[in-house]
């Protein structure tokens, strides 16, 4: 086989791989099974690790654009001249990034410490949604209470919410935000539009 098909497996395989990684960390999270990722790709484990000897290199290769893509949207909700709507707009779009991937709901709301890349990026959005935060507050569309915290812990929630009913009521994570946001705002909450789940069993206890 000439050094040009090598080159040419090679690339298939990486590519494989990270396809193969990004759809099975986003329905199982970050601590998913390799092996299960090599078997989606068809390679064998041997070439998984030798490709990404740690996990989180394959976790880096996988995550550095979709962050970026983040920390983008971000920077651009920051042109938005209304700071209620760049503040609920952008808190929405990060809400449905968890109900779509599993993985990116984790490195939303936690530091990986092992994937500087990765904590650099999140740090950049992080703060960006700081500055959303206190933009919005500093022209009263908040609460004056709403602490940055607190919006850290909305979407933990919410990512608790998306990984217990996903598979029943997909969108029911719309519906809690109208809550959560009506519940931000200090006076004059709209009404909620988005129709309550109708849940074919009841929540897992």
């Amino acid at each position: 086989m000439s050094p040009g098909s090598l080159r040419a497996d090679a690339e298939r395989n990486r590519r494989q791989l990270l396809d193969a990684a990004r759809a099975v960390f986003a329905a199982r999270g970050l601590d998913a099974p390799l092996d299960d990722i090599a078997r989606r790709a068809r390679v064998g484990n041997a070439t998984l690790y030798r490709r990404f000897p740690r996990r989180r290199d394959l976790v880096g290769a996988v995550f550095v654009e979709p962050l970026r893509e983040v920390v983008a949207t971000a920077r651009a909700a920051l042109t938005e001249q209304d700071p209620w709507r760049a503040f609920a707009s952008h808190l929405s779009y990060l809400c449905e990034l968890q109900s779509r991937d599993r993985a990116l709901a984790e490195l939303l709301t936690a530091r990986m410490s092992e994937v500087d890349e990765l904590d650099d990026l999140r740090d950049i959005a992080f703060d960006c949604l700081v500055e959303l935060v206190d933009r919005a507050r500093a022209a009263g569309a908040v609460r004056p209470d709403v602490d940055h915290a607190d919006v850290v812990l909305i979407l933990m929630a919410n990512a608790g919410l998306v990984e217990r009913i996903a598979a029943s009521a997909p969108d029911a994570w719309r519906r809690h935000l109208s809550y959560v946001l009506d519940g931000l705002r200090p006076t004059g909450a709209p009404a909620v539009t988005t129709p309550a789940p109708r849940l074919a069993e009841p929540l897992p206890g």
